[in-house]
């Protein structure tokens, strides 16, 4: 009698599927292809797009940093320009900037005509360093040349050097080389109708009898206005400039040496609009002042003639 063999018999088919070695992660590696060609292509856009003039700014920025840390660049933060002087202190950042209450400082957002204005300044900025690359005359005084944007406008400093200082020592007498900066600078400023405002400093030497007389204040406004000559011999236009100052050693671009030969600079700025309004007003309102103290002046002494007749007459 034979024996049944009552086990379950299972039979396992494996299911292949197509794609098994695959899966989905094609799909992730496709959409991060694409993502990143995407990308690029804006870029390549958004470069296309920004102005020739711009796009050197910026790698001028990148090509010499050194330079950039010496003059603040183009306004890329909300600090201070890194070199002071040649007006107030200014603050930088992409717009108009102001200092609010306490040590905050907060961007204002520029209108139209402001952001037209600025751009016009930029333009000019990158004339100039085309300028100084290009010009044999400006080219070999590089190192002495800063230009920066501030909240006044462009700024364009001419620091001295130990070895070839701008003007002779204690006086307003313009060497050689410096005239040929400032005659070679003066044309390039009547691209654009702003009003320049020109600013002397020096370094901490005093004169014998310190500031009882000839003093560094003196020295440092005949200095800006030798320059100020200079500019109107190269080819600056006659009541262009706004405004000359004298700041001796109030400002020093390296506060840690103030008897330091980079402190003794002349600093041209190119005033923006704004702040060109603003000097504008308060001569205009000095002048009114002025007026009416004249007039008060002029009433008084009428006065004083009349009561003094009618007491002739009296006698």
């Amino acid at each position: 009698m034979s024996t049944v063999n009552n086990h379950r018999v299972v039979i396992r088919r494996r299911k292949v599927r197509r794609g098994g070695h695959h899966g989905g992660s094609w799909k992730i590696a496709y959409a991060d292809f694409i993502t990143a060609m995407m990308a690029f292509f804006l870029v390549m856009w958004l470069i296309s797009i920004v102005p020739r003039e711009e796009l050197k700014g910026i790698a001028e920025y990148f090509r010499m940093p050194l330079r950039v840390a010496l003059t603040g660049g183009p306004s890329s933060s909300a600090e201070t320009s890194a070199i002071p002087g040649g007006g107030q202190d200014p603050l930088r950042s992409q717009g108009d900037v102001r200092r609010a209450e306490g040590n905050r400082v907060e961007a204002q957002p520029m209108g139209d005509a402001e952001r037209r204005d600025r751009h016009r300044l930029e333009r000019l900025k990158v004339r100039l360093e085309n300028l100084i690359e290009e010009s044999p005359v400006l080219k070999n005084f590089r190192p002495q040349l800063l230009i920066d944007m501030t909240t006044e406008g462009l700024r364009i400093q001419i620091v001295d050097n130990q070895n070839r200082p701008m003007f002779a020592t204690g006086s307003a007498d313009v060497q050689p080389y410096m005239r040929d900066i400032l005659r070679e600078l003066g044309p390039v400023l009547n691209d654009l109708p702003n009003k320049i405002s020109i600013a002397g400093h020096t370094d901490a030497s005093q004169y014998a009898r310190g500031e009882r007389a000839y003093s560094n204040w003196e020295l440092s406004a005949d200095r800006a206005n030798a320059s100020r000559q200079e500019l109107v011999a190269g080819g600056m236009h006659e009541g262009k400039v706004l405004r000359i100052q004298g700041l001796a050693s109030s400002m020093s671009l390296v506060k840690d040496d103030p008897f330091a030969a980079v402190n003794r600079r002349i600093s041209l700025v190119v005033l923006n609009a704004s702040t060109q309004r603003r000097i504008e007003n308060e001569n205009a309102a000095a002048a009114d002042v002025n007026a009416r103290d004249a007039q008060g002046v002029g009433a008084a002494l009428a006065g004083q003639l009349a009561v003094s007749g009618s007491d002739g007459g009296a006698r």
